[in-house]
């Protein structure tokens, strides 16, 4: 049933499109920023007519480890952002009251959400004997224009596959993950990832940004501030601006709670420059945390830069969210089409930024 779809599409910068003014690092992504991991598992079986709890599946499962040790143990510093909160997220009232990560983070779909928050309970009670309660961090978007969502086909071992396979060099991008199923601005949609390098004083530190994008009206598309979506849109798509988003942030910025807190809100004005709306029925989740344990924090003053980092990577990371997604067939012929890179590229070419 699992599946890794290793896409030779290309991300923004492999045809010409620089987003914003900072460096990226080494593999312009999330893991970047040292100690962070990645893991997907994908699964996709089954084709033709819908039959609830069979398939066709179009899903998977995606885990963000903050650091490869014990998270309960050695907890992070963290915060979350509610843009719009049409969502089934779980773990985020004890995250904002409390400051703190104490496990992986893992996204999936909207009704597997359960199923794997308590994979992810089994994982970190296995991990820390005696321990009875735990929090457990899971986001989510909707993915049953594809998939057969009523049938939660993520399952234990998906999450435990996930986790355990997690790496500092895991770049997948678009149909992988739980980004399998998901569609943005009308066409297939997925994981986007992009980092961010900044400089303070002769300190580097690195702000990442990992997406699970599921959002955006076909016609609103904009890609570095061009309104392509005026221009290229999929056939026999609605215009509606539906859909949902997760975003992840991570840093080895010594950030207290508060300041991840300004630093998350700012992932909306690169969701925004992507030409979002997070309209009604939109979860729009983001969650900000550092790796940095150390008890200093930074200055106040130095924090614009990051601001413009988080906008910066956020927006890159959708692009590549959309870039790197192929063409997906779901259940009862309901398609997605990956974007016709050619044809972005000829459009983007005729209307270069000024």
């Amino acid at each position: 049933m699992q599946t890794s779809v290793k896409s030779k599409r290309p991300r923004t910068r492999e045809i010409g499109i620089q987003i914003g003014h900072l460096p990226t690092g080494e593999y312009n992504g999330i893991i970047d920023v040292p100690g962070v991991k990645v893991g997907h598992v994908t699964l996709v079986s089954g084709e033709g007519k819908l039959k609830p709890g069979k398939g066709p599946i179009r899903t998977g499962v995606t885990a963000i480890l903050p650091h490869g040790g014990n998270i309960f143990r050695d907890k992070v510093t963290a915060s979350a952002h509610i843009i719009n909160a049409f969502g089934k997220s779980i773990g985020l009232s004890q995250l904002m009251e409390l400051g703190v990560i104490e496990t992986p983070i893992l996204l999936t779909n909207t009704l597997n959400v359960w199923t794997v928050a308590d994979a992810l309970v089994d994982y970190v009670s296995a991990q820390n004997p005696d321990v009875y309660s735990f929090n457990p961090i899971v986001g989510e978007c909707n993915d049953s224009f594809l998939n057969d969502i009523l049938g939660r086909h993520v399952q234990r071992e998906h999450v435990f596959e996930a986790l355990e396979s997690a790496s500092e060099t895991n770049i997948e991008e678009g149909v992988v993950g739980a980004g399998t199923g998901m569609s943005g601005f009308g066409w297939k949609a997925g994981i986007g990832t992009a980092s961010r390098v900044v400089k303070i004083g002769e300190t580097e530190y690195t702000i990442g940004v990992l997406v699970l994008t599921n959002t955006g009206a076909a016609s609103d598309l904009r890609i570095d501030g061009f309104p392509i979506g005026r221009k290229l849109t999929p056939a026999e798509v609605s215009d509606k601006p539906l859909g949902s988003i997760m975003i992840i942030i991570a840093t080895d910025a010594p950030f207290s709670h508060r300041q991840l807190t300004r630093v998350a809100k700012r992932a909306a004005f690169g969701l925004a420059r992507t030409g979002a709306i997070a309209s009604h029925g939109s979860g729009d989740f983001v969650i900000a945390f550092s790796t940095n344990r150390s008890d200093a924090s930074l200055d106040e003053g130095g924090i614009t830069v990051f601001f413009r980092a988080v906008i910066e990577a956020t927006e890159e990371s959708i692009i590549n969210s959309l870039l790197k997604a192929h063409t997906v067939v779901g259940h009862d012929g309901n398609v997605r089409h990956g974007m016709p890179i050619g044809r972005v590229i000829e459009i983007l070419e005729l209307n270069p930024p000024v």
